[in-house]
């Protein structure tokens, strides 16, 4: 498969060397429905597979810190969360929530940077959401744009503001559990010059015990036209980011919502410190009418302090590279047109971590640690590369495209032991160090397009990868690296229609897809052969096979002029999933269970978003959204199954311009979870379940392995001001 697209797509790269110059035509869309239509077809249609987006006033419905609040509307798109503010795991059809922590098979930007690191996870806890203007979710396999990732690719967008001349914002914030939120931005723009610069803070005693937040926000956003062809444009960020971790409980406490949080994390003073800086310059240049470069050039660094109930961690994180994206656009004929991009993406992580294990066996003294030789101190250097090829060809008489693509992407690690210094640490008799590399992994997609009116019709067949972490790649307890550990794979075949009704007033995106996912990876347990306490590690488990219909609704109905009413806006979305295992198998000692036909964990058979929104001719709006999310299973075995829950949300306020539109108010009143409904924000799954903490709140053997988000209706209020000279 691999030589043949390489065939075709230099082929197509011979055609557009003789193409003759014909300039391209594209004709203008108006758009009279929901406003996010004309982002969202336009990136459907050149991902060329499922993709959604979210845009400002989307993520205005709520709170927008409650980023899974806004994500979890989405059709194919489940967001968990360990705290209040933090600890996002973001699952797109079916795939991500493999680990206890983080993001894990998904890949997410940060306009043009990556917020995954070269190591394949994400974490979110310090991204300022409060500044995003839209989401854009591409909905399975995107690895030939994007590199890993089996479960899609999550992009938020910040940009540089579009009104002329200079304004200051400020947006306030109160509401239950003593949250404060606050920005302050100053935005310019003036001929050549667009930029803004924010402080942002936020904070909340939070829902749980011992579940508090703090914030702290600075980020300037610029964009510089030094010419007709060429543009710079700078991101500069400082985060500071505290959350208090409540830890999780016992499935009894939880559907009796009773919720004192779990003492082997709270009497340890459990939580995670993020003090990080993220900085990405980029360059565009229209070379020629048909030639374009973006090249962005990233750096992130993260001083992360992380207490658990059984470890207390140190460490730094920096990451950086570039992505560049080269583009060639130009006609072939008067029939014929076609466009070519390629590019690469490389990245680097250098991480310095030291992790020091608690004993748990002294409660006037719970911050105890283990004798320093059952420490670790760790120096990662992680690489990623990711090479990649797209093309589209359109044959203009039946609005048809044809869309072909081939990345090359590789991951290697490097650990060294800083413990292992021959006489540095008595009983220290190991050298837990390795090398790890990955073969090269090739991922095609290939799509077909036929665009009718403001109906675009796409069929795909991609492939995707996921690698194992630098962590996951060696057997501490064995010490030696798990060279049997291979990548996941994935073939997804998607059929997906975009499309825009009744004078563009109605608007629809349907999907259907089946998602393959071979050599899936999975944390086991096993009996250590030198004596002592079972260890964890993680293997090649089986096969795993994601059906699904994804459906997502949008109406706007504009009333008369002499209505009180301006508009009602309904809309809906609805996912219906059929995930199984395939020949899936996990080992303990020599012992293997089979689990094929069993549902796959901690993913509902079905989940649904209905809104419906009210805007007034006098300024005032309502917006209500109803969630709600099915039964899931948390273990292999399907013997545990947690209820699923529907959540209200509704929000009222009052928008309006005043003096010539030189002052913008916005006012509004909140509130979630409005019918008290008992609720979960994170799940243990797999062979996470059954977790028990040592000096814990519960007996031996209790599982804890629930965390509840807010049992009771919780409510914010706010004002933005803005004020343009």
């Amino acid at each position: 498969m691999k030589h043949l697209l390489t065939l075709l797509l230099t082929l197509i790269c011979f055609l557009n060397i003789h193409a003759q110059d014909k300039p391209v035509n594209l004709k203008p869309v108006s758009i009279k429905g929901r406003k996010k239509n004309i982002k969202e077809q336009h990136e459907f249609k050149r991902h060329a597979q499922s993709t959604e987006v979210l845009d400002t006033e989307d993520l205005n419905r709520n709170n927008p810190a409650f980023i899974e609040q806004s994500l979890n509307t989405m059709a194919g798109v489940q967001v968990d969360k360990r705290t209040q503010l933090g600890g996002q795991r973001i699952v797109i059809r079916g795939y991500g929530n493999d680990q206890k922590f983080n993001n894990w098979g998904i890949k997410a930007y940060y306009n043009n940077m990556p917020l995954t690191t070269a190591d394949g996870t994400t974490i979110l806890d310090d991204v300022d959401f409060s500044i995003i203007d839209n989401i854009e979710v591409i909905k399975g396999p995107a690895s030939s744009q994007y590199g890993a990732g089996v479960g899609g690719t999550v992009r938020f967008y910040v940009k540089p503001p579009a009104q002329e001349g200079l304004s200051v914002e400020q947006k306030t914030t109160l509401g239950s559990f003593h949250l404060f939120q606050s920005n302050s931005k100053i935005n310019y723009k003036k001929d050549k010059a667009s930029m803004f610069l924010n402080y942002g803070h936020l904070e909340s005693d939070g829902y749980r015990p011992h579940g508090s937040s703090l914030k702290n926000f600075a980020s300037y956003v610029g964009e510089f036209v030094v010419s007709d062809r060429e543009k710079w444009s700078l991101f500069l960020g400082y985060n500071n980011s505290y959350e208090q971790v409540a830890g999780q409980i016992s499935y009894a406490d939880y559907y009796a919502g009773i919720d004192h949080g779990n003492s082997a994390y709270i009497k340890k003073n459990a939580g995670n410190s993020i003090q990080s800086t993220r900085i990405g310059v980029t360059y565009e240049n229209q070379f020629t009418n048909h030639l374009k470069n973006s090249t962005t050039l990233f750096y992130y660094n993260a001083d992360f302090t992380r207490i658990a109930a059984g470890a207390y961690e140190v460490s730094k994180n920096p990451n950086y590279g570039l992505r560049s994206v080269f583009s060639w656009k130009k006609d072939i004929n008067d029939i014929w047109k076609n466009e070519l991009s390629w590019g690469t993406e490389l990245q680097q992580s250098t991480s310095l971590i030291s992790n020091y294990r608690f004993l748990g066996t002294d409660d006037n003294n719970p911050l105890l640690v283990s004798n320093i030789a059952k420490a670790s101190y760790f120096n990662y250097t992680n690489n990623q590369f990711s090479f990649f090829a797209e093309d589209r060809l359109d044959y203009t008489p039946y609005n048809l495209s044809l869309v072909l693509g081939l990345s090359a992407n590789k991951i290697k690690f490097n650990r060294q032991d800083l413990l292992a210094v021959p006489g540095l640490i008595a009983d220290y008799n190991k050298d837990l160090s390795f090398n790890k590399s990955f073969s090269t992994v090739y991922n095609p997609h290939l799509a077909l397009q036929k665009t009718i009116k403001n109906q675009i019709i796409n069929l795909s067949y991609s492939y995707g990868y996921n690698a194992p972490t630098a962590a996951t790649s060696f057997i501490t307890a064995t010490n030696q690296t798990n060279n049997n550990l291979a990548p996941e794979k994935a073939r997804m075949l998607d059929l997906s229609i975009h499309g825009l009704l009744f004078d563009t007033k109605f608007d629809y995106q349907i999907a259907v897809f089946d998602m393959q996912i071979k050599n899936k990876l999975t944390q086991l347990s096993a009996i250590n052969p030198q004596g002592g306490a079972a260890y964890t590690y993680w293997a090649n488990t089986g096969q795993q096979q994601n059906r699904g219909i994804e459906l997502s609704l949008g109406y706007v109905h504009e009333l008369r002029q002499n209505s009180i009413l301006k508009s009602i806006q309904p809309f809906a979305s609805l996912t219906v999933n059929d995930f199984k295992y395939e020949s899936f198998q996990t080992k303990l000692g020599s012992s293997f269970v089979d689990y094929k036909n069993k549902l796959v964990v901690g993913v509902p058979s079905s989940k649904y978003t209905l809104g419906l929104d009210f805007k007034f001719k006098n300024g005032l709006y309502l917006q209500n959204t109803f969630n709600y999310l099915g039964n899931v299973y948390t273990d292999f075995g399907n013997t545990n199954s947690v209820k699923g829950f529907e959540q209200l949300n509704a929000k009222i306020g009052y928008q309006k311009e005043f003096f010539n539109q030189k002052i913008t108010l916005d006012i509004y009143l909140a509130g979630n979870n409005l019918t008290h409904q008992i609720n979960y924000t994170f799940l243990f799954l797999g062979n996470n379940i059954n977790d028990s903490d040592t000096g814990s709140n519960y007996p031996t053997g209790v599982a804890t392995d629930v965390n509840p988000g807010a049992a009771k209706a919780y409510y914010f209020g706010g004002i933005h001001l803005k004020y343009a000279w």
